[in-house]
């Protein structure tokens, strides 16, 4: 399972801070002398995350948080060692747990004692994070998540818990606003925000007139991510550029654009500043190497790597191509595709991997696993970005809401179209996969397009929208329901009934290999359970694996391995590939 390290130096010895059973799910340092880390950790894929202070050197580890609520880290106060910690019940809803009334409690705690935790606010419903606190410590920004197109900001008062609303102001329509940081004199707050683009720009907010000012608006793609420099002058930016995710670095008065040295080949995948001078750390993902660390001097301009590239074949991983096809409505998809080398002949076997979300992106960077078959089998590995994928403006992000979610599985179709037109790709043999809401849309595909696959891999996914709704955590069904539908109301209850995987089941015809984690809080197990149970009473073949001490995606290694193992043995059968 995955463990937390640290790295003491570039291209040092990296050294373990935990081996724990269940893993580290995420970790932070106290920000002012690095005393002591908190730990995220859920047991067996639960998502049921408890937070742990590990005492540094000794490692000692202190419970901070209970068992019955998912808690969350949210960020720290500036002028003391405590931390914003937010918590949400748990239902169990799998096991028929529920309430309809969602409330997020947020607290302020000082990790060296948890037991004298200060109540802050109770927030109504899910969706609700803090990710800044003002420089004098009197305001914090908080922001709720509506939706995958909306979102609210306001400001909460530490003294009292009072809150505020910033944006969207009054009469404005809905939009995207993810506070970054407040700037260093506390006047205003830097977002990302997708209010006057149709992608997601750099803002900043003037807290006292309410006056946004863009600072991104000649760039026609999204920016991921930013982070403000200690000192305030640079705003590094994550860039997502048609699935590449670029370095780009602002001065935050100007807005003028800082010249960057030659950086590493490939997507960059997180940015930090460090918390007293000008260096940048980021961690970069290629088609030769997963995330490597680098540090980035602005003093010196000068790019440090932190860590050796893994030794393998490096030279033969392939790097992604975009591809594009026109759809039903004459609307253009993209994706991303690897081919094998050359030295497997004739049309491939093409493996067709449909991104979760589905606000998500099929990005470039490290294949993992997917290059066994693209290095071993030759397999072709295809990755589309179908109709509400994010990256591609908000208005491709709607565009699969509601009662236009099969508009998504008419692009695979046209995509298999596609594929019949390329003389190096072989369109009896493909094979749909996907994890989550990709694997919904595999049972979709294999619903609609039965005859024009040679089988499907569905790991975690939505076999009917009523009863996943029903049956996931209850602190998701709001998000859930502005993606999917509000399956309390008849008429979209109905739809959704119709739309299900599991309402066509009779059409799956081609073999069927299902995945999933019993203790799984996003999707739950019982969504495999009843399309295999429906599927096998057609007389199609399925595959069913089931893992008791996993959650949504298999996170042991142990586990993975057995799943891959199996996925080839898989492959290999529906594929006629040689074994």
């Amino acid at each position: 399972v995955t463990q937390l390290w640290r790295l003491p130096a570039p291209l040092g010895a990296a050294e373990a801070l935990t081996a724990s059973r269940d893993g580290t799910g995420a970790a932070q340092y106290e920000p002012r002398q690095a005393r002591y880390l908190v730990i995220s950790r859920a047991l067996g894929g639960s998502e049921a995350y408890r937070l742990f202070r590990q005492d540094l050197p000794g490692r000692a580890e202190e419970a901070l948080t209970g068992p019955n609520e998912r808690s969350q880290l949210h960020t720290w106060l500036r002028q003391r060692s405590v931390a914003i910690v937010g918590d949400v019940p748990l239902d169990r809803t799998a096991a028929e747990g529920r309430r309809e009334q969602v409330w997020t409690r947020l607290w302020l705690l000082d990790p060296l004692k948890p037991s004298a935790r200060q109540a802050l606010a109770q927030l109504p419903g899910s969706g609700w994070w803090v990710p800044a606190v003002s420089p004098d410590d009197r305001h914090a920004a908080l922001v709720r998540q509506i939706s995958a197109t909306a979102s609210e900001v306001e400001l909460l008062d530490l003294s009292d818990g009072r809150r505020r609303r910033l944006l969207p102001r009054p009469g404005e329509p809905e939009a995207h606003f993810r506070p970054v940081d407040f700037s260093r004199d506390g006047r205003a707050l830097w977002l990302i925000s997708d209010r006057d683009s149709e992608f997601r720009e750099l803002v900043r907010l003037d807290l006292a007139s309410g006056q946004l000012q863009r600072h991104t608006a000649h760039l026609p793609w999204d920016v991921d991510a930013a982070a403000l420099s200690h000192d305030g002058r640079f705003v590094a930016l994550r860039l997502n550029v048609e699935g590449r995710s670029e370095l780009r670095l602002l001065e935050a008065e100007t807005g003028r654009e800082r010249k960057l040295p030659p950086l590493p080949a490939g997507s960059v995948t997180r940015v930090v500043w460090h918390p007293e001078r000008l260096e940048l750390a980021f961690t970069v993902s290629s088609a030769r190497a997963p995330n490597q660390i680098h540090t980035l001097d602005l003093g010196e301009g000068q790019v440090r790597p932190w860590m050796r590239e893994p030794r393998s074949r490096v030279a033969e991983l392939s790097e992604q191509q975009v591809v594009r096809w026109t759809s039903f409505d004459g609307r253009t998809i993209t994706g991303l595709l690897n081919r094998p080398p050359s030295r497997f002949t004739g049309p491939r076997p093409v493996y067709l991997n449909i991104h979760g979300g589905p606000e998500a992106q099929a990005r470039v960077g490290f294949a993992g696993r997917l290059n066994v078959l693209m290095q071993e089998l030759g397999i072709a590995v295809l990755q589309p970005n179908v109709r509400g994928s994010s990256g591609y403006g908000k208005s491709f992000l709607k565009l699969d809401d509601g009662r236009l979610r099969e508009d998504a599985v008419k692009d695979i179709g046209a995509l298999l179209d596609w594929i019949a037109t390329q003389p190096d790709l072989d369109a009896s043999r493909v094979v749909v996969a996907g994890g989550s809401y990709g694997g919904y849309m595999s049972l979709a595909v294999a619903a609609r397009y039965s005859e024009r696959i040679a089988g499907a891999i569905n790991v975690v996914g939505i076999s009917n929208f009523n009863t996943f709704l029903r049956h996931t955590e209850s602190y998701r069904r709001d998000l859930r329901r502005a993606e999917y539908g509000d399956e309390r109301e008849p008429a979209m209850r109905e739809f959704l009934e119709s739309i299900s995987p599991l309402t066509h089941a009779h059409r799956i015809t081609r073999p069927l290999m299902v995945v999933h984690g019993r203790n799984d809080p996003r999707v739950p197990w019982t969504e495999a359970e009843q399309i295999v149970q429906r599927v096998r009473a057609n007389g199609t073949p399925v595959w069913y694996l089931l893992a008791d001490n996993e959650g949504h995606g298999f996170t042991r290694r142990d586990n993975q391995d057995y799943q891959f193992h199996l996925t080839v043995m898989f492959l290999r059968q529906v594929m006629g590939l040689p074994g």
